[in-house]
């Protein structure tokens, strides 16, 4: 399997733990009859589910790409849980909000060309 593959591989694994965020906070928004009935449901199990999965996923494409360019791919997240939260949650997005998220694609870039 070629670097881009393994590479591939971290960016979905970080697109999937990203629903799963969105999916407990979901279930944290709503409200719950005991402390039990809020983490043993079935929306956050299946979260917690998909972030092992990530997780193997992660070990998996560390075995084909250079450990230095793990948590560049990884920081994708960061671009993924701001769409969500203004698409599904109805967050505000301001000026500091959109200037980080150009310093972290622009770091991505960077990495990318010339890492």
């Amino acid at each position: 399997m070629s670097t881009y593959m393994y590479a591939l591989l971290i960016l979905i694994g970080t697109f999937i733990a990203a629903i799963s965020q969105v999916m407990l906070k979901i279930e944290a928004n709503k409200p719950h009859k005991s402390h039990l009935q809020e983490y043993l449901n079935p929306l956050v199990i299946f979260a917690y589910v998909l972030f092992v999965g990530t997780t193997l996923l992660s070990i998996l494409a560390y075995k084909g790409i250079p450990l230095s360019m793990g948590p560049i791919l990884e920081a994708t997240s960061y671009i993924y849980i701001t769409v969500f939260g203004v698409k599904i949650f109805h967050e505000k997005m301001n000026r500091g909000k959109a200037a980080a998220l150009v310093l972290i694609v622009s770091g991505i870039v960077v990495y990318s060309l010339f890492g």
